[in-house]
């Protein structure tokens, strides 16, 4: 992989994590477009460093959220709705966290079985959208701890390549009842810890077996730099998005796309 192609990828990866079209899986479908025959080991560090580069400009867009929360959470001595809010961030990093520490080498595997999966997934993740946008949700004011646990799980199975990570949590807190603002936010907020935790773990592997990977650190460098901003735009986009209750032509978008995917591999 060169720099031009890490960028090029970089760039697809900022764009799409915060879309509910599957950042990962379009990921992989632009390597197989770009002729790139790197190893599973390879794929899942390059995608880690460019999920750091987003969850980085999460962080930039939602600074005045994360800010409130650190001030409600550390300052003040009572139970207040920030703690709240926080513990529930927490619990619904339980899923993913058992997924990262006991199936890992499951989940990198994953990442090597071409597109027919990822096309199988994207249909998937159509289903769920156009099943959150005909739902006549209870519109609750908080998201309960419940809800926050379900949303959890949803994006613990949403580690399938193709499987849209905010498409199916936003689709799952819809389906549950809650705003679609709220959503929006604890999507994106539930994802910081566990993707910057795994970005750190990959980066003391990288530090401590230099010979682990063939990428290079240069490509690394610029897809990251092409997600970040991408992903700076991207995220502040699909805020609006959801607001305005748009998902089904991204429903439309990943259904199409599925079927092109899954067309191609058994056709080759």
């Amino acid at each position: 992989m060169n720099w031009i192609e890490a960028l090029l990828l970089g760039i697809v990866q900022g764009l799409t994590e915060f879309l509910p079209v599957s950042s990962s899986g379009h990921l992989i479908l632009g390597q197989e477009i770009l002729g790139l025959n790197t190893s599973s080991s390879d794929n899942l560090q390059f995608i880690v460093t460019v999920h750091a580069a987003t969850v980085l400009s999460t962080i930039v867009v939602l600074w005045k959220e994360i800010a409130q929360l650190f001030r409600g959470t550390f300052l003040a001595k009572q139970w207040n709705d920030e703690k709240s809010y926080v513990m529930k961030l927490i619990i619904s990093m339980i899923p993913v966290f058992i997924i990262g520490v006991f199936f890992k080498d499951y989940v990198e595997a994953l990442f090597g079985q071409g597109i027919l999966l990822v096309g199988g997934c994207l249909l998937l993740t159509a289903c769920l959208l156009t099943f959150a946008y005909y739902a006549k949700p209870r519109q609750k004011d908080q998201i309960s701890y419940k809800s926050a646990f379900i949303i959890g799980l949803s994006q613990a199975v949403a580690v399938l390549p193709g499987l849209s990570r905010s498409g199916t949590t936003i689709a799952t807190g819809l389906l549950l009842g809650n705003k679609k603002e709220n959503v929006a936010h604890f999507s994106f907020l539930m994802v910081l810890v566990p993707i910057l935790g795994e970005s750190l773990l990959d980066l003391i592997k990288m530090i401590s077996e230099p010979g682990a990977t063939s990428i290079g650190i240069m490509p690394l460098i610029v897809g990251f730099l092409g997600a970040f901003i991408a992903g700076w735009i991207a995220c502040k986009f699909m805020i609006n998005l959801v607001k305005k209750g748009k998902l089904i032509y991204f429903a439309v978008y990943c259904a199409l796309i599925g079927i092109v995917s899954i067309t191609f591999a058994l056709l080759n």
